[in-house]
């Protein structure tokens, strides 16, 4: 294979058109829908939003990890990395529609509400509107900084063959990736967790991280499959490619669910109502059999799957077993975020469906017009020529 290589433009040219009427079929379909209930529509998108959300920011954390480790499992995805994380600022377009709905969604955006509750009162410094849009500038202003700095030096890296390129982008790396921590664990708290603002956790945010993660490893595996029977990747992608890629996802379901089953027994053994009822509204009225599904289909399918070796090498397995577990990152988000206005039954929305995919189409689009052009391999960082030569 030629490094330079890429995709044929008329294969991506194709999924950005196919895309783009599937999201602009359901983003018609959204608006009509918010014209019959407007606060179903807000509670919608934002789970689109936050669904979608999770690659981007995915595959940002997931590149600054390979530019820190190396290895020959990050140069096989890293175009897809960056391109994925280059759509953040079309994401960040994407939350200002949430800014007219906020009234909506946030219950501690209602004076009213706030003076009759002390705690509320009391985190009154923290979540109020000012001080809420201002931490979200600075997330996306940081996380698109981090994006285009790595993707503009590893295209340059391209063009110059400057080995100081890579140093270079290991130490942006290897700041960004604390601030990306810091970053999305205060996005979670703000977006998510703010939702019901009397309750807390501090795992919170750690699991929003492993989800982002996860989706971005199943997302990729998924690319990557797909690519791997075209040109110019045809005979480059390896069994043992996908295998290490289903080594990460086995290992963060994993993490996923002893942080999941973490907070669940922490809250459970304090026993303390303000933060019981958290959990109390998620199981029962059939909110329960979510959670069931999640232990199954999150979980443990995934779980028994990742352990075969045979299964990992098995690219259209591992694919398959990729779109499940992205299914189920939709249903882990509704389990979050939907109870929060419906706690006292399961509550099922169109919209809940129609709102992924008009964002989704977007979404894709944008990724498949990014992707367009870029050589699938980095041409001249000297840790790939390192892991080719010694294979």
């Amino acid at each position: 294979m030629n490094q330079t290589d890429a995709l044929d433009p008329r294969v991506l040219n194709y999924i950005r058109q196919g895309s783009l009427i599937v999201g602009g079929v359901g983003l018609v379909l959204g608006v009509a829908g918010a014209f019959f209930g407007l606060e179903q529509f807000w509670q919608s998108y934002l789970l689109a939003y936050v669904f979608w959300l999770e690659i981007p920011l995915g595959c940002l954390a997931i590149l600054m990890l390979h530019h820190l480790v190396g290895g020959r499992w990050g140069f096989m995805i890293r175009r897809l990395l960056e391109t994925g994380a280059m759509t953040l600022p079309l994401m960040a377009v994407l939350f200002v529609p949430l800014l007219f709905g906020l009234n909506k969604l946030y219950s501690w955006t209602d004076p009213e509400l706030v003076a009759q509750s002390a705690l509320l009162q009391h985190k009154s410094v923290y979540l109020n509107m000012p001080f809420f849009l201002t931490r979200t500038i600075v997330y996306f202003i940081i996380w698109i900084g981090l994006a285009y700095l790595l993707n503009r030096w590893s295209l340059a890296q391209d063009r110059l063959a400057e080995p100081t390129l890579t140093r270079r982008m290991r130490r942006l790396s290897g700041v960004g990736m604390i601030l990306y921590i810091l970053t999305a664990t205060f996005a979670a708290y703000d977006w998510l967790m703010s939702l019901e603002p009397e309750w807390f956790s501090s795992i919170y945010g750690l699991l929003f991280i492993v989800g982002q993660v996860l989706a971005t490893f199943a997302f990729v595996v998924i690319v990557l499959r797909w690519g791997s029977n075209r040109q110019p990747l045809v005979g480059v992608v390896a069994r043992s490619d996908f295998n290490d890629l289903g080594n990460f996802m086995l290992g963060f379901v994993m993490i996923w669910a002893y942080i999941s089953f973490s907070q669940f027994l922490i809250i459970w053994s304090a026993n303390i109502p303000e933060e019981a009822v958290w959990y109390y509204h998620r199981s029962q009225g059939g909110w329960q059999w979510v959670g069931l599904g999640l232990i199954l289909f999150h979980f443990a399918l995934p779980f028994l799957l990742l352990l075969s070796r045979r299964a990992k090498r098995q690219a259209w397995l591992l694919a398959t077993l990729a779109a499940l577990i992205i299914v189920m990152r939709l249903v882990d988000l509704f389990w979050l975020v939907v109870p929060a206005f419906h706690p006292t039954g399961l509550h099922l929305h169109w919209l809940d469906g129609v709102a992924p995919i008009a964002l989704g189409g977007i979404w894709l689009a944008a990724f498949a017009w990014l992707l367009a052009g870029k050589p699938l391999l980095p041409r001249h960082d000297p840790r790939l020529q390192e892991v080719l030569e010694h294979e």
